[in-house]
């Protein structure tokens, strides 16, 4: 990062953490995907390279941020439960609630073992956000 961005992150926060926190259901959804990497009580290097590949990818989170945005989602996810997380996408259109559900699965196999705790968390978020395990196979996977 050139000297010009520190100083304005300096006064200005991290664009990455800013743009999360501006974004309730972008929190919402990193939120949810941080979780699944815990659901196993285990954080594997893998479970979090996906994280910050989705991160990168689909949300356009630059890397230099990701750090910040993790430290962020720890603060933040004490106040928030998995339940109100997911209830920003309860109405959200098909294709959102399924790839939010994408993700999860990607961050659940991406130890190459699904622990039965990211089975069920996936299971349950599969029935809140009314959707078929079929919904999470596709491209995406």
């Amino acid at each position: 990062m050139g000297l010009l961005a520190r100083v304005v992150s300096l006064f200005e926060g991290d664009p990455g953490v800013r743009k999360v926190a501006g974004d309730p259901a972008l929190s919402a959804e990193l939120l949810l995907l941080f979780r699944m990497i815990l659901a196993d009580g285990e954080v594997s290097a893998s479970e979090l390279d996906t994280f910050r590949r989705i991160c990168v990818d689909a949300f356009g989170i630059s890397k230099d941020s990701l750090d910040e945005v993790i430290e962020f989602l720890n603060d933040f996810g004490y106040e928030t439960s998995g339940a109100q997380a997911l209830s920003i996408f309860r109405d959200a259109d098909l294709e959102r609630r399924k790839l939010l559900a994408r993700h999860m699965a990607e961050i659940a196999k991406a130890d190459r073992h699904l622990a039965e705790k990211e089975m069920r968390l996936l299971r349950r978020t599969l029935d809140l956000l009314h959707l078929a395990p079929s919904d999470v196979a596709g491209p995406h996977t």
